[in-house]
């Protein structure tokens, strides 16, 4: 008796995911439709485009200096990490990659 419900309930669980599944894709592809149809009826009455300006090159970004606060964050971060004491430890430079 308990093996046929365990079987009944494995394959309703089953049954019930792939429905629901079904249920998605089924929803998916008809909304897809219908915003497909909905978009070229509206691009069909819309404006002509109107022709883009030239872009402007920005100019490169001054190097930015390391700030202190970002030095002790990270030698604190690296003492814990490592165990010691942060008066152990000496940074030389700092690099962002």
């Amino acid at each position: 008796m308990n093996d046929y419900a365990s079987v009944f309930v494995i394959l309703m669980g089953l049954g019930t995911v792939f429905f629901g599944l079904i249920c998605l894709i089924a929803l998916t592809t008809i909304m897809g439709n219908v915003l497909k149809k909905f978009t070229e009826s509206a691009s069909v009455s819309a404006p002509a485009p109107v022709p883009m300006a030239k872009p402007i090159m920005a100019a490169p970004l001054p190097a930015r200096e390391t700030r202190p606060e970002v030095i002790a964050a990270v030698s604190a971060a690296i003492a814990e990490e490592l165990g010691t004491d942060i008066t152990g430890l000496r940074i030389l430079s700092m690099k962002r990659i």
